[in-house]
């Protein structure tokens, strides 16, 4: 049965994740919240079903209310038709543009999602990024990136200008699953798997927070009883670090 293949290389590739990304998973959490206890800004980034990733981890049930998505014209999925985003991520000098627009401060947080980690849109935003002293953290395909050339006219790969790499140890071009009479292989990984590794980063924040103190920002489901009123606070509370409201 092709779906039982396919969620057991979910599966498969969670518990690589598990394996050899959990000391970078800590890192990354100790970044966010030091940021945060400082009163910085956090960010996440990605060109289309890469941004689906900045999209899960803001305005969340059970997320952290400090976490802005960056959802830049052109490169997100509602943009018709939809294959201008192919050719906008690979628009060079449009990233710092869109790192600009942010106002990114000395350690402000950028986390940058792209799986190939090879156009030139994050490559240009995590290059101003560091210019502007800001972290820069990248989840990508480690493997899939190191087998492709940079469209960037530096010759760098997303995941060689990052502060910490999160890689979500998936396969060569993301579809996982090869099924007989199909040319080509079926089945991407790197949304599950992404989402499964930054939510792991925001429960980590958690744990974090709690050992300096700090009641973590974390919204609750506005379906439960007095979810309004707790979220309300949150918003209140940390509207000098939100941005999307």
């Amino acid at each position: 049965m092709s779906a039982k293949k396919y969620l057991t290389e979910i599966s498969s590739i969670i518990n690589k994740v598990m394996e050899t990304q959990l000391d970078n998973i800590k890192a990354v959490a100790e970044i966010i919240v030091d940021a945060a206890v400082n009163k910085k800004s956090i960010y996440v980034f990605g060109c289309n079903h890469a941004g689906i990733l900045a999209q899960e981890l803001f305005y969340r049930t059970g997320g952290l209310a400090i976490i802005n998505p960056v959802m830049a014209p052109g490169l997100v999925l509602e943009a018709r038709p939809v294959t201008l985003t192919t050719g906008i991520e690979r628009l060079e000098g449009y990233g710092e543009i869109i790192a600009d627009s942010l106002s990114l401060r000395e350690g402000d947080v950028l986390i940058i999602h792209s799986v190939s980690g090879r156009n030139n849109v994050p490559i240009d935003m995590a290059l101003r990024a560091r210019e502007l002293k800001a972290k820069v953290i990248v989840i990508t395909n480690v493997d899939y990136s190191s087998k492709v050339e940079s469209r960037h006219h530096s010759g760098k790969r997303l995941y060689e200008l990052a502060d910490i790499v999160l890689d979500n140890c998936g396969v060569y071009g993301d579809a996982a699953i090869e099924i007989e009479g199909l040319p080509c292989k079926v089945g991407p990984t790197s949304t599950a798997v992404g989402a499964a590794i930054l939510n792991a980063v925001v429960v980590e924040c958690a744990e974090l927070f709690l050992q300096k103190g700090v009641t973590p920002p974390i919204f609750i489901s506005s379906n439960v009883d007095g979810g309004d009123e707790h979220n309300a606070r949150i918003l209140e509370e940390y509207k000098d670090s939100i941005h999307y409201m």
